[in-house]
């Protein structure tokens, strides 16, 4: 699925599009350049599914949890990792099969250990304002 979004006022209505696509996926890895919106797209689709709490980056505690209206939602982080064992130490294994909604940003930092199944979520800087959202099941 391809979604382009001029404004984050779009992130609302791409945020639904993006849970209505995964069905019953709760693995969602985040693909893309520092400041391409990550986080703020992460935001969007954590509010879409009932949280009320602040959405904020997990990059110092490399996990945020959060309460939706139906399901935990794990925010990860790992852009600050030095190596795939920090995850390990780190019990990544409970969170990813968990069942709750995981929402990984910078997963390249531990690629030998994602799961077989995923939805992608590639973000691609096309202006100042403008992106585009390339939405893959894996």
């Amino acid at each position: 699925m391809l979604l382009n979004s001029t404004s984050t006022s779009q992130l609302p209505a791409i945020a639904s599009e993006i849970i209505k696509f995964a069905t019953s996926s709760r693995i969602f890895l985040f693909y893309g350049d520092m400041g391409t919106g990550k986080t703020t797209l992460i935001k969007s689709i954590c509010e879409y599914l009932g949280t009320t709490e602040p959405v904020t980056s997990p990059t110092f505690s490399i996990v945020n949890e959060y309460i939706g209206a139906n399901a935990k939602i794990y925010h990860f982080d790992f852009y600050r990792l030095k190596n795939q064992t920090e995850a390990l130490d780190l019990g990544y294994e409970e969170y990813f099969y968990s069942g709750a909604y995981c929402f990984i940003e910078w997963p390249e930092k531990i690629a030998g250990l994602l799961p077989t199944h995923y939805i992608s979520v590639r973000i691609v800087a096309t202006g100042n304002n403008s992106r585009q959202i390339i939405i893959e099941k894996i």
